[in-house]
């Protein structure tokens, strides 16, 4: 149910607009929370009114009031036998049995969007439940995944509340330790873009207002409500992905992963035959960073060698120098296109088979 913190903040509020002071206990008479001094109700006076059909009565000089969830008593408010202070203790009544009300609904709320990301949920059942929670079936949805150290987290969970609002369509839920997914909710106007600010801006919280580094990485936009998880694995092997291949990115996006996340996909099997077919028995080892930096500036600027040299800061001939020793190495020529190609992707795979070593089955 409701915190003792939560009761206790409600009807303090209500003191502080009306000078009333308000106790509330359980069904069990134990004190929850309390505006001044407790209250001296004999615990028979509260068992008697409890097991009574009546909502509310009077009791040695004051007035009892139930607040009621899903039929059952659940507390009761308690103030002096005055008029006044007998309509706010119905008004407190009346804030938590609506504080009870929003409270089930978002713990209903997160339960279904938990076994709707992990796909556990059949198609009638989503849209059965998703009526019954007052959440839109057709609206454009994406899923952003943040990844986070456990232990080194400091209330990303709560900032992450506080950015979006279930006013607005956007969920905040977690299904494991290390990650907490945004269901972000947005308009015909808005695309990835808008998805990308997003997410940068979670990012740059995270860094300025809890101290925290992490990982972003975000899904498609799916139009219906049941393609949510879809964009959810998507968002997981872009964050995989972005590991293995993009390191030097914070944030990365599902639909610009590119030859990264056909690679993701090939089993390990393949990827062996594919390295001995280019490399045969001389697979380079790792690779300098010196020579990595020359290869990823080369490629970048299109197989020019001027622009390259320059870009480097090194003399033209010490830039056809390296190129030439590292056709040596691999064999292959990267001022030629198709060997250039061919590199790039198998330097790819084997940062993908170092991957899948490193793992821990």
């Amino acid at each position: 149910m409701l915190s003792t913190q939560v009761i206790q903040t409600c009807i303090e509020d209500l003191k502080n607009i009306t000078k009333v002071e308000l106790t509330v206990v359980d069904i069990s008479g134990n004190l929850i929370a309390a505006t001044g001094e407790e209250t001296e109700v004999p615990l028979e006076e509260i068992e008697r009114f409890t097991a009574s059909e009546a909502e509310c009565q009077t009791v040695s000089g004051n007035h009892f009031l139930k607040a009621f969830h899903e039929m059952e008593a659940a507390y009761i408010v308690i103030c002096r036998d005055v008029n006044e202070d007998f309509m706010i203790a119905k008004i407190a009544v009346s804030q938590l049995e609506n504080l009870m009300v929003a409270y089930r609904e978002r713990i209903d709320k997160n339960n279904f969007f938990q076994n709707l990301l992990l796909d556990n949920l059949l198609l009638v059942d989503i849209y059965n439940r998703a009526k019954k929670l007052h959440l839109e079936i057709t609206a454009r949805r994406a899923v952003i995944l943040i990844e986070v150290q456990k232990e080194k987290d400091n209330g990303t969970m709560e900032m992450l509340k506080n950015m979006f609002s279930p006013q607005s369509g956007d969920f905040v839920t977690a299904v494991d330790e290390r990650n907490l997914i945004v269901i972000k909710q947005l308009h015909d106007n808005e695309g990835y873009e808008e998805l990308n600010e997003e997410a940068e801006m979670i990012l740059n919280m995270m860094n300025t207002e809890i101290m925290v580094n992490g990982k972003i990485a975000y899904g498609t936009i799916v139009g219906e409500l049941k393609d949510v998880s879809k964009s959810y694995k998507e968002a997981k092997m872009a964050l995989d992905v972005g590991r293995i291949f993009y390191a030097d990115r914070d944030v990365v996006a599902y639909n610009t992963l590119g030859i990264g996340r056909l690679i993701y996909q090939l089993p390990i099997n393949l990827c062996k035959m594919f390295i001995e077919e280019i490399f045969g028995d001389s697979i380079p080892e790792e690779l300098d960073e010196e020579t990595l930096n020359t290869i990823n500036m080369f490629l970048e600027n299109n197989l020019n060698v001027s622009e390259t040299a320059r870009q480097l800061y090194v003399h033209r001939n010490t830039l056809l120098y390296r190129l030439e020793k590292l056709q040596k190495a691999t064999n292959l020529d990267i001022r030629i296109f198709d060997d250039a190609l061919t590199l790039k992707i198998a330097l790819m795979v084997v940062n993908y088979m170092k991957y899948l070593e490193s793992l821990d089955y």
